[in-house]
């Protein structure tokens, strides 16, 4: 029971982390799919940071150090979106399309060359951090506490405040929901939205680092477990209706049953049912499914109304949401 608990903890905070990064960008008025490529770009920073940091270095030293690198990598190749997007008004879809693929192949090539240059005999892509991930470990009993579970707390919280109790994030959310009203009082929504994409970079860097350090002491930087990983965050944040509390039980949901594809065998009534692990990683979205069936007329996505640069145009302000937003001018 308490390695269930372990694992569904560790994944809930990959997926809090990821989802709130998108829930993020698409509050501003922009579609982050490129989250695979950003977490790939962000594990490949807290690895490299891992590999090479001193195992001599004091344990809260090389914490700081992974999440900083990790998460300020993530922000610089999350600009590469938000230039394309905001700035040359890029198809949103295809721009995160490219991110992703080329998040894997550049990291793939970056791996190799310091693995050839170390070793010429070693082309493979695979970053070994040896014993250095056991910094961001706390055991506590049986039970192995990960210090990235508290950033996931801390950053739950804080973008709860952040969107509905702070200037900056109404503003925020209604750069993402009427831009042109926003801008008619005001409100840069470009360099809102630049916020909005740079925080969603920050905390699927993050989201990156966390995944792998779940993991062995070296990983392989291809797509396949990040891209499950990313598409499980997209789906926790529609799940959560991107709302910051509703993302938190959505991603334990999420967690739960991924945690169980990989320790059922350890309960005696589930391994008897013989169910095969896919079926437990199947079980959120077909929850995600039956909710969001009977939701929908409840819930939308955050949306523009129409890019910034167009004609400025006043619109009635309908929602509670905006009316604090403009308020706080």
């Amino acid at each position: 029971m308490i390695l269930l608990l372990q694992y569904t903890l560790i994944f809930a905070s990959v997926l809090i982390l990821v989802a709130l990064g998108g829930c993020f960008a698409e509050h501003s008025g922009v579609i982050n799919l490129g989250l695979e490529g950003i977490m790939i770009m962000g594990a490949l920073g807290g690895a490299l940071t891992m590999r090479y940091v001193p195992n001599t270095v004091p344990a809260i030293v090389m914490i700081l150090a992974v999440i900083l690198v990790s998460a300020l990598v993530g922000m610089v190749y999350s600009c590469l979106l938000a230039v394309a997007c905001i700035n040359f008004k890029a198809d949103q879809t295809l721009v995160g399309t490219a991110l992703n693929l080329l998040g894997t192949a550049g990291a793939t090539v970056i791996v190799k060359a310091i693995n050839t240059a170390a070793n010429p005999d070693d082309v493979s892509s695979i970053v070994q951090y040896g014993s250095a991930k056991n910094a961001l470990l706390a055991p506590i009993g049986s039970f192995e506490f990960n210090w990235f579970m508290l950033v996931a707390f801390i950053a739950l919280v804080t973008a709860y405040v952040t969107l509905y109790k702070t200037r900056f994030g109404l503003r925020l959310m209604a750069c993402g929901e009427h831009p042109q009203a926003a801008a008619s009082v005001g409100i840069n929504v470009y360099k809102m939205r630049w916020a909005g994409v740079l925080i969603s970079g920050f905390l699927g860097g993050l989201g990156g680092i966390v995944f792998i350090t779940a993991g062995v002491s070296g990983v392989a930087l291809s797509s396949t477990a990040s891209r499950a990983s990313a598409s499980s965050s997209l789906a926790v944040m529609i799940f959560g209706q991107w709302k910051p509390q509703r993302i938190a039980l959505a991603a334990l949901l999420f967690g739960l049953f991924r945690a169980l594809s990989n320790v059922y065998f350890g309960f005696g009534f589930l391994k008897a049912m013989n169910i095969p692990s896919p079926v437990y990683n199947m079980m959120p979205y077909i929850i995600s499914l039956v909710v969001l069936a009977f939701t929908s007329k409840k819930s939308r996505a955050p949306k523009a109304e129409a890019s910034p640069g167009q004609k400025i145009i006043v619109y009635s302000i309908k929602s509670t949401v905006d009316r604090r937003a403009f308020q706080a001018v």
